[in-house]
């Protein structure tokens, strides 16, 4: 996470609405030779208390994992280049506007048995959110399919300790400044989600007096 406070003061629930939203992150966890990384997606439950998530069962992290293990998942927002001359302010450096926001806690295996329910849970999380479209499910797929995929993922769930979030959006900078450079990422096409992060420049964070918290995330 970035030392600045500026970068660093929204609330709990916003990183966490925002988590929960992306469904996907970067799972990290220490191993003999070095840190190990898996690129997966995920569900948190309503209390924010933990979650679910699934490997390969080749996946390093899932031959490594046999207990309570710590692990961070990083999850990434929209992200861009921001260029000094955007700010018309010659006192300024390049920087790297962003979003991510980190959830710190112990991985630990589920129940081989639970991974039906486990993968109703995760495929309708984000299924719904595809409305009108009719939501697909597992009982879409024949049983010999469904039973030879499962054999080959496992399980696991996650105790959730501690939430931090990273919005590095020029909050440092004056609202002219922050609206220029936002103005620039638009018309400039460099970056991720551009449009996204030029919106979020512009308005912050989204406020958290709405169900759906992220509209264009």
């Amino acid at each position: 996470m970035h030392p600045n406070p500026a970068f660093r003061g929204e609330a709990e629930a916003l990183n966490l609405a925002f988590a929960r939203t992306r469904g996907f992150g970067t799972l990290c966890v220490n191993g003999d030779q070095g840190p190990m990384l898996a690129h997966v997606p995920f569900w948190l439950n309503d209390d924010a208390t933990g979650g679910e998530l699934h490997l390969v069962r080749s996946n390093p992290i899932a031959r490594a994992v046999l207990g309570p293990t710590p692990v961070v998942i990083a999850v990434m927002g929209p992200d861009g280049y921001i260029s000094p001359d955007w700010y018309g302010d010659p006192a300024q450096v390049p920087t790297w506007n962003y979003v991510a926001v980190h959830l710190r806690g112990q991985l630990m295996p589920a129940d081989a048995g639970d991974m039906r329910r486990h993968l109703d849970r995760v495929s309708a999380h984000f299924e719904d959110r595809l409305a009108p479209k009719k939501p697909w499910t597992v009982d879409k797929m024949p049983d010999e399919t469904l039973e030879r995929m499962m054999r080959g993922i496992l399980p696991f769930r996650f105790t959730l300790e501690s939430v931090a979030g990273t919005w590095q959006l020029n909050q440092n900078k004056t609202d002219d400044a922050r609206f220029g450079a936002a103005a620039q990422v638009r018309a400039s096409q460099i970056g991720h989600e551009v449009e996204t992060l030029s919106r979020l420049m512009v308005d912050g964070p989204p406020a958290m007096d709405s169900d759906t918290p992220f509209p264009y995330l």
